[in-house]
């Protein structure tokens, strides 16, 4: 083989195994990532099915129910138009409260009850999650339409 044809093999072979590499990294990414919903999102049947995602809005008033026995605590989460109930055990963040921003991480179950592997609530009186914000603002325009 001429020295150009080695060369060529060369990086023909480096090519070829960066991009298997990178098909494994973008596959392993596919994998593991979790994507956020709101409650008309779920309804919308946009959610996944049997799978982790992200479920966000604001708790609603007079919906948190703590059990005296154990960490189970449950509420529901709303973005002004449609309702779920989320249900979890486990410690809840200091700033967890009644007419906050939060964002729930878990699944979805036949009975459309959310369990809840972990609880992220907002940590500053002005600030709410961009998703939980844009997710209210779309669901209070599609209310408004629907009114009409």
């Amino acid at each position: 083989m001429k020295r150009r044809h080695k060369k060529f093999a060369i990086i023909l072979t480096a090519v070829i195994g960066l991009s298997v590499a990178a098909l494994f990294i973008m596959d392993a990414f596919k994998d593991n990532m979790v994507f956020f919903y709101s409650p008309t999102d779920v309804f919308a049947g946009k959610s996944p099915t049997n799978k982790t995602f992200r479920l966000g809005g604001m708790v609603e008033k007079g919906s948190i129910k703590k059990s005296t026995k154990n960490l189970k605590v449950e509420f529901i989460v709303t973005d002004n138009n449609k309702k779920i109930p989320v249900t979890y055990e486990g410690i809840l963040p200091d700033l967890f409260r009644e007419g906050q921003g939060v964002i729930t991480q878990g699944k979805l179950n036949e009975n459309n009850m959310f369990t809840a592997s972990e609880v992220l609530a907002k940590h500053d009186e002005n600030y709410m999650p961009p998703e939980v914000a844009d997710a209210m603002k779309r669901a209070k325009e599609k209310a408004n339409k629907s009114k009409m």
